[in-house]
């Protein structure tokens, strides 16, 4: 990449591991790098695709069936990178984003058992080929994470509703994927005390923010 064209780093992962949080302190160190950057997330990130989001996440009297679900991601997911993802990129923003196709795989793949291939498929003609630079992956056992959730104190969406074993399954379809991408996947033990956790977010972000301060210098 040149100069001109931004990073795009990814937070996955199931429902309780600390995105938010950690997402917001990512956030900060890009603001104290003076890096310019968007922060979005998946469904969602424009008018249409929260429409979508609403539709995936929202417990109706109507439960779309499986397949519906897997094409309503991807079509949240070409509106948010025609409108939003892309054209950042191409400005030398950076973007962040709360989940990526590697949610899909999680989630539809291993959690519904909705066809890889099927989803490659998708994949290859919604993205023509775009994947993020860095996917930060917080894992940490379902059992420890559903606790979290409860400690919330909120109502649960329709995907928070699911069973243990569902969401064991999105556990391990993420670690599949990492396992598969080592390049751009960095797996965080998100079950750790909070400073800890951003030790470890700080290690992998450092070679991306170097990589780029040195182009930027050029």
């Amino acid at each position: 990449m040149n100069n001109r064209h931004g990073r795009f780093i990814t937070l996955e992962g199931g429902e309780g591991v600390g995105k938010t949080t950690n997402l917001n302190w990512l956030c900060e160190q890009l603001t104290t790098a003076g890096i310019p950057f968007i922060r979005t997330r998946e469904p969602g990130g424009t008018p249409l695709a929260e429409a979508i989001r609403g539709l995936l996440l929202n417990r109706g009297d109507e439960t779309p069936a499986d397949i519906t679900e897997l094409l309503l991601m991807f079509a949240a997911r070409a509106q948010h990178l025609a409108r939003v993802i892309q054209p950042a990129l191409n400005a030398g923003q950076w973007v962040v984003c709360d989940r990526f196709t590697d949610a899909t795989y999680a989630y539809q793949g291993g959690g519904r058992g909705q066809d890889q291939q099927v989803i490659e498929q998708l994949e290859s003609l919604v993205q023509q080929g775009l994947e993020p630079d860095l996917t930060l992956l917080l894992d940490m056992p379902v059992e420890l994470a559903s606790q979290r959730v409860d400690q919330r104190g909120q109502q649960r969406d329709r995907f928070e509703q699911e069973q243990q074993a569902f969401f064991q399954r999105v556990r391990d379809a993420y670690l599949q994927r990492a396992l598969e991408h080592p390049l751009r996947f960095r797996v965080v033990d998100a079950s750790l005390a909070l400073p800890q956790v951003q030790a470890q977010l700080t290690e992998y972000l450092q070679p991306l923010l170097s990589e780029w301060m040195n182009e930027v210098s050029d």
